[in-house]
């Protein structure tokens, strides 16, 4: 590691192994140095120069510092890669780091600061990868489960291996050792008691077999249910809704390898159909437009902000509403 800049790149929408990859970086870190200050920031709601701050501050009670900065697609500045490389000039391996994003490329100007070795893009494993992967995860952790268990799994949890290992942590807590899960179980487990998230939302509004009116009304109930999780931030809201519109528009430019997996493309098949390529940029215009209103609004206007974002994607395609007062 020390051969090297401490500067990593790591895209793509697979989060269970990148955050393995991360975990790793951190251990050799700690290995060498001792105790570090772990530190993360989404440049979605953090200036990057506070960000360098970090790095360059490191903490009184620590020997080191690593810092994951989330959403580097929108590192492009020309203000925000001078401070990079000029904190690079300096830096030794007692700071690190770590620019992730959940697409696939960032800014060419910021790929060209961090060296090859440093970079790589975790793509999504194709199903037969993660029928494998699950059933062999399963049985490490000491536990059996049916083929059509395993699918089941892949059909009701988003497909990333972070998320696979949380919602089974869920079964491991319900059932003993050596226990064989079959679909009934994961019905019971996985579908109950389960918090709405981005991608079921986006699955709602993609939904093929309702009338607008209805996909509407579905849509803004489970945005109402996801404002209450652990995930409601409007600010994440905003930004799993402008990925997955991000991936409608690839998949017109390029069809199926926009995404892996057959459920993935399942569904973004089903979206290039409900909205052009036009209609697609503009609702990633109205999504921006709407995060900026959010930020200069305050909480009070953030559910109408999001619900008018729902309005104008189900029922208009793209084209706004009357602006709010």
């Amino acid at each position: 590691m020390s051969n090297t800049k401490p500067i990593y790149l790591f895209t793509g929408p697979e989060f269970g192994l990148r955050d393995d990859a991360i975990n790793d970086i951190k251990k050799i870190q700690k290995k060498q140095i001792g105790e570090i200050d772990e530190q993360n920031f989404y440049l979605i709601e953090t200036q990057f120069s506070q960000v360098i701050s970090v790095l360059q501050s490191g903490n009184l009670f620590a020997n080191g510092v690593c810092v994951v900065c989330k959403n580097a697609e929108l590192l492009k500045k020309k203000e925000d890669l001078v401070l990079i490389s000029q904190w690079l000039e300096v830096a030794d391996f007692s700071s690190i780091l770590i620019l992730i994003s959940d697409e696939i490329s960032v800014d060419s100007k910021l790929e060209k600061l961090i060296p090859k070795e440093n970079k790589k893009v975790f793509w999504e494993m194709f199903d037969n990868k993660k029928q494998e992967w699950l059933t062999n995860y399963i049985f490490k952790n000491g536990y059996k489960i049916k083929p059509s268990a395993v699918q089941l799994i892949l059909d009701l949890v988003e497909n990333n291996t972070q998320s696979l290992k949380t919602e089974c942590s869920r079964l491991f807590l319900c059932f003993p050792k050596g226990y064989e899960f079959s679909e009934k179980e994961i019905e019971e487990v996985l579908s109950s008691n389960r918090e709405e998230n981005i991608f079921d939302l986006f699955d709602v509004i993609t939904d093929e077999k309702i009338s607008s009116s209805a996909k509407l009304e579905k849509a803004l109930i489970t945005l109402q249910k996801i404002r209450l999780s652990k995930e409601n931030s409007s600010v994440m809201i905003l930004a799993g809704l402008s990925s997955c519109f991000i991936k409608v528009v690839n998949w017109h430019k390029i069809g199926e390898k926009a995404v892996f997996g057959s459920t993935q493309q399942k569904i973004y098949r089903k979206a290039s159909r409900e909205w052009t390529i036009g209609q697609a940029t503009a609702i990633l215009a109205n999504i921006a437009s709407a995060d900026m209103e959010i930020r200069s609004s305050g909480s009070q206007m953030e559910d109408i902000v999001l619900q008018k974002v729902i309005y104008e994607i189900v029922m208009k395609k793209g084209s706004q509403m009357a602006t709010l007062d």
